[in-house]
């Protein structure tokens, strides 16, 4: 059965894309057929797997405001068993163009249902809001991932995305669960990373993944060469990290 999974938090710089990058690679790698849903304007994801998007005709943008359904837009990448649903800088007005339109919370999960048998696990990278475009992504998920950078100020605005959850959970999809705290760019050298790290677990508890994703160089050129970690450098301990994660994830 398909697994619908957002990663969302609507703090910026967190690691949010590199990580729907990267555990969508490792999944697919593990054997898993997999969906990334590019739902940030800046595209990032896009571009991280290879999507050049100048040259793509449909986007989710066009799948969401104009009805063009999901496989007509949906991009193979050079990676077996991994596809992106790639977005575009338009989707910034899309917000605009849905205020009138009937049942706008859904339309990314009524869009998502007709290809996701096709897929194990279709994760959603969410952009930094909370908006109508991540409530679409999250009314349309089976859970959320939230990554939390190991750095001062890591929690606050937490509280906000939680909050939205619960009233995502009370009013549209009472099925939604979280799928865990993710720690992202840990440096164990700094004690403020580890003070930060203490206070997640003590904080979340079984929530949050014992796989923690560490400060890494080559996490962060891998998208300029539009390749996601576990294909630029396979050895680099940011690779390593995200297939533990996989792992824990396809454990769970």
């Amino acid at each position: 059965m398909t697994k619908i999974i957002s990663i969302a938090n609507q703090k910026g710089g967190v690691g949010k894309t590199t990580t729907a990058i990267n555990l969508s690679a490792a999944l697919a790698q593990a054997g898993k057929k997999v969906l990334l849903v590019d739902a940030d304007p800046q595209a990032n994801a896009s571009s991280g797997l290879g999507i050049d998007i100048r040259k793509v005709e449909n986007t989710i943008y066009e799948c969401m405001v104009n009805q063009v359904p999901a496989k007509n837009a949906i991009q193979k990448t050079y990676q077996k068993d991994l596809f992106v649903l790639p977005s575009h800088i338009d989707l910034i007005g899309a917000e605009i163009e849905m205020i009138n339109m009937e049942n706008r919370e859904l339309l990314l999960k009524n869009l998502l249902k007709p290809v996701a048998n096709s897929y194990d696990y279709i994760l959603i990278d969410c952009s930094p809001s909370l908006g109508v475009i991540t409530v679409n992504c999250l009314t349309a998920s089976d859970s959320v991932i939230i990554p939390v950078q190991c750095e001062y100020f890591a929690l606050e605005g937490i509280s906000k995305l939680l909050n939205t959850i619960k009233i995502i959970k009370s009013k549209l999809n009472p099925n939604l669960q979280i799928e865990g705290f993710l720690l992202t760019m840990y440096d164990n050298r700094l004690r403020l990373a580890n003070q930060v790290y203490e206070e997640v677990r003590r904080h979340f508890q079984t929530l949050a993944f014992n796989t923690v994703i560490a400060r890494n160089v080559r996490l962060s050129e891998a998208p300029s060469h539009g390749m996601s970690v576990m294909t630029y450098d396979p050895q680099s301990k940011g690779a390593q990290n995200y297939r533990e994660l996989a792992n824990e994830l396809m454990n769970r």
